[in-house]
């Protein structure tokens, strides 16, 4: 299974022919590998609503026909403006399919979509390829990261907001890494804009002093394989 970041918090995880595309901002991101028009997603995941996640979602699930799966306040939003598959899980909810399954977990955040529809912002349990990757979306660091990582699956791959600013910054985030314990941690959701600009090569040596885990620094369009 392949991970590579196209920038932001925006991640395309690839097996086999299942192409699954997470928080598609890829118009207006100055730090996006490709354009909307290039990606062809089997799948679409959403972890909130904020414009720097929601991004090209409609765009791109109109032309693909790719089924999107994000909170059902969205869910519901994306059927009334033309998509045609949702998946509209709650905290908790599981959806299968062919290729594994998603769950969705709580995120510490806020969340509204560009058209102004309120709703709650997730963390995704994403198993694809017998391996367990936990985006955490846009999150503050909280006690129950622990919970939720310990409750099931190992995590193999952790996509954790480093930024600061508008999510837990890199020092918070070496805690949430040891409450993951996760096999990998990929840093996302910064130096995309100059709030969030962080020091990536600090955060990898924090973090691989304090845990097992290690920490894989991708540059937009780099991907990491997953063995």
């Amino acid at each position: 299974m392949e991970i590579r970041f196209l920038g932001q918090s925006c991640v395309e995880l690839t097996e086999g022919e299942t192409r699954v595309l997470v928080d598609p901002f890829l118009t207006g991101n100055p730090k996006a590998a490709v354009a909307a028009d290039e990606v062809e997603p089997t799948h679409i995941l959403l972890t909130h609503g904020h414009a720097d996640h929601y991004g090209d979602t409609v765009e791109i699930a109109k032309r693909t026909g790719a089924p999107v799966l994000a909170i059902v306040e969205i869910a519901n939003e994306l059927s009334e403006v033309g998509v045609e598959t949702v998946h509209d899980p709650n905290f908790g909810g599981t959806v299968q399919f062919d290729w594994g399954w998603v769950k969705l977990v709580p995120a510490w955040h806020t969340s509204t979509t560009p058209n102004g529809t309120v709703c709650l912002p997730a963390g995704l349990l994403i198993h694809i390829g017998g391996k367990l990757v936990y985006h955490l979306g846009d999150t503050a660091l909280f006690s129950d990261l622990q919970l939720i990582a310990q409750r099931g699956n190992h995590v193999d791959v952790a996509l954790v907001p480093i930024g600061g600013h508008y999510t837990m910054d890199r020092f918070d985030a070496v805690t949430a890494c040891e409450y993951i314990g996760a096999d990998v941690v990929i840093p996302v959701h910064y130096d995309t804009f100059p709030p969030i600009e962080t020091d990536a090569e600090a955060f990898k040596s924090d973090v691989e002093n304090a845990t097992e885990t290690k920490v894989v620094i991708l540059a937009p369009g780099e991907s990491h394989t997953v063995r």
